[in-house]
């Protein structure tokens, strides 16, 4: 099996790097932006046609969801412009492409957990460039598999764990937004995922389509920032407890609006492929910054 990975210094894409190193019946190039620009289409048709991949796994992505709301030609450049480009590329040489988007898609509106199936609806430049760029690769290459994910986390790269532990440091109290509601995502459980789905597809599972894959159980950022704290004053990351305070989206105003609803069903992918949802509590243990 060979793979192409773009966006190698992001969040999974380190963690695929980190599971591919490791496995020997796969040969993988790993390239970040300053090697190949995925807006530029022959930079892109020049790389896929020379490594001829089995599939192509786009990691790559313009995620600052306030800035985009002003460099909206830049947003849609990253996400939607360049998926297409590798879309058409991986057509060209009969690969497969993993693309991998968000939970920003939907407006947060439903009571329930979004499915694939159920209407999109982005409330900002960020979430309209995501679902610009699914579009564009379900139009260019049908042997594509969309993955839709939210709140991801790791060793890796900025995150919320990282944000918290670091303000953690410096006061006795925070306020953390109680009324979002999502799945918190390891981002090496991501990597896995993809992985597993992408050995699948080369041994002849051609369940193409768009899937959701999140962690589980479903809280407030709120509850997120509570565990954060607690595991960190467990392992003496922390030499105190930290107070964290319940406040709403409207006491923290952002440019972009952000979903109240980020919860994402995960039956789809696990009834397909057998993946389970990703333990995100679990993977908070693990993870470095608390060693």
């Amino acid at each position: 099996m060979k793979i192409l990975i773009v966006g190698k210094n992001g969040q999974v894409g380190r963690c695929l790097i980190d599971l591919l190193e490791a496995q020997t019946e796969v040969t993988f190039l790993a390239l970040a932006r300053e090697e190949l620009d995925i807006t530029d289409a022959i930079q892109v048709d020049k790389t896929v046609s020379e490594f001829q991949p089995n599939i192509i796994i786009n990691a790559a992505a313009y995620t600052a969801v306030d800035k985009a709301e002003q460099e909206r030609q830049l947003a849609y450049a990253i996400n939607r412009d360049g998926p297409s480009n590798l879309a058409l590329a991986a057509k060209k040489v009969d690969a497969a492409i993993i693309h991998i988007s968000t939970d920003y898609v939907f407006d947060g509106h439903s009571v329930d957990s979004y499915t694939e199936s159920d209407v999109t609806a982005p409330q900002g430049e960020y979430g309209r460039s995501k679902l610009a760029g699914e579009q564009a690769v379900a139009i260019a290459c049908s042997r594509h598999i969309i993955l839709r994910t939210a709140w991801v986390f790791g060793e890796h790269g900025n995150n919320f764990v990282k944000t918290m532990l670091r303000l953690a440091k410096t006061r006795e109290s925070l306020g953390v937004v109680a009324d979002q509601f999502g799945g918190p995502t390891y981002a090496g459980d991501i990597a896995n995922a993809i992985v597993t789905i992408a050995k699948q597809i080369v041994d002849g599972n051609q369940a193409y389509g768009t899937y959701h894959y999140s962690g589980f159980p479903h809280v407030s950022w709120h509850a997120f920032a509570e565990k954060i704290f607690e595991i960190a004053f467990d392992k003496g990351v922390l030499v105190q407890p930290i107070k964290v305070n319940q406040i709403t989206t409207l006491d923290y105003p952002t440019p972009a609006k952000r979903p109240s609803n980020s919860r994402l069903n995960c039956d789809k992918i696990h009834n397909i492929f057998g993946i389970k949802q990703s333990d995100w509590q679990a993977a908070l243990v693990r993870i470095k910054e608390y060693s």
